[in-house]
């Protein structure tokens, strides 16, 4: 049987829920999987799977002290070792000494990984994003001399792409959900052969079509309803969101906002719609579980995201899926998700005039877009149906897995001449 340890910074995660059906479409294929977390999470708001994977994983923040002995010297007892792990981050020329000191403490991490790991023989390891769990895989893969991959995404990549030079000369393949990120990776990171680098797109479930709960054509004088879905993050740039709001407001357009969501921005976000008297139109909602979430999107005429970084977001997806109209931003990968006027509506990145004048002109034709409704669903379903993805996922992974090239691929000494 094939083990495997699975890690993201924060798992199990209800915001995260493609790692969860990754694990269990592998399981599903025979594979073992070892479920580890660079962080302890919560369990309070788990159930069901969520909350059983959280009950078999290995959490690795904050360590023992027994823990962190064990740990140093599994990391100090190898010289050629710790030299392969921890000589590419100084010889990076974009670290600097407070990164490459933090990066050391994650190396420390990942000899905890190893040390866990080590009784239950795994074969290979796997991340999901660019943050920490995937250097603490990555040394963890070195200190076992197994395999490592990992998967990237959004802002691990375009905005937060710490020591990914490393990161992909170290890997024996790396995933990523868009063309747009491929062709990132690439360009960037030129010396990453392009075999290397895979595109797996993330996929939802297929919806049925349900009746609005309202027909604006049976009452005009309805406000029309935008909703945005997302973490209270600076990345999702909602005070772009509030600003268009006061915009609309003081241009007489009959609208409600609401923001489905929870994090640090919170507080500086709900000070923004008081300062700017936008109460009786925006309300931050909160956080809503996926199945809540599913209920709540009927009521609404427009699902808008206004992020200045993304991947190919699940919430499009799945408003998609829904025959929602979505407005966008023309970004990354959205574009290969959403074609313009035909699936959704894009509009000029960080521009609140292309903004506010796309939800005015949608408002206006709204009860005319079924066509576009119908093209949004079909679409998603061809290219983003969850099941069918993850089968072709599995495939990929199994195979690559399973195939190494002649080389270890996951061995930095071999991509990086070390001077000791």
């Amino acid at each position: 049987m094939t083990t495997i340890a699975y890690i993201a910074n924060e798992f199990p995660s209800q915001l995260e829920p493609y790692v969860i059906d990754e694990v269990l479409e592998l399981r599903r294929r025979g594979a073992s999987i070892i479920c580890c977390s660079g962080k302890l999470s919560s369990s309070s708001s788990l159930q069901g799977r969520e909350l059983e994977l959280w009950k078999e994983t290995l959490f690795f923040q904050p360590l023992s002290d027994r823990e962190l002995t064990r740990a140093v010297r599994r990391l100090f007892s190898n010289l050629p070792q710790l030299k392969e792990i921890t000589v590419p981050v100084f010889q990076d020329r974009n670290t600097r000494l407070l990164r490459g000191l933090r990066t050391l403490g994650h190396s420390v991490m990942g000899a905890a990984l190893a040390d866990r790991l080590a009784p239950l023989a795994p074969t290979h390891i796997h991340a999901h994003h660019g943050y920490f769990a995937s250097w603490m895989a990555l040394a963890a893969a070195s200190l076992l001399d197994i395999g490592f991959s990992f998967t990237l995404h959004g802002s691990d990549l375009l905005k937060r792409g710490d020591l990914l030079a490393v990161k992909l000369r170290a890997c024996r393949f790396c995933m990523t959900i868009s063309d747009y990120n491929r062709r990132f990776i690439l360009q960037t990171y030129p010396d990453t052969p392009p075999d290397k680098v895979i595109v797996q797109r993330l996929g939802v479930d297929r919806v049925l079509p349900r009746p609005e709960s309202t027909s604006r054509a049976d009452d005009a004088s309805m406000p029309f309803q935008l909703l945005s879905v997302g973490r209270l993050h600076a990345v999702k740039d909602h005070p772009f969101l509030l600003q268009a709001c006061a915009a609309l407001r003081d241009q007489g357009f009959n609208f409600i906002c609401r923001i489905v969501g929870e994090g640090p921005e919170r507080k500086a976000l709900q000070a923004q719609i008081v300062a700017s008297k936008l109460q009786k139109h925006v309300c931050l909602v909160g956080y809503l579980s996926r199945n809540d979430l599913a209920i709540y999107y009927r009521d609404f005429d427009l699902v808008v995201m206004t992020s200045k970084s993304e991947g190919i977001p699940l919430v499009l997806m799945e408003a998609m899926a829904r025959r929602k109209l979505v407005l966008a931003p023309a970004i990354t990968g959205i574009p290969e998700l959403i074609e313009h006027q035909r699936t959704g509506f894009l509009y000029q990145p960080g521009s609140l005039d292309d903004f506010v004048g796309a939800v005015r002109w949608i408002a206006s034709h709204h009860t005319l877009l079924e066509s576009i409704r119908r093209a949004a669903a079909a679409s998603v379903a061809a290219s983003y149906d969850r099941q069918r993805n993850l089968s072709a996922f599995a495939d990929q992974f199994l195979f690559r897995i399973s195939n190494p090239k002649e080389s270890h691929a996951h061995s930095v000494l071999q991509q990086v001449r070390l001077s000791v």
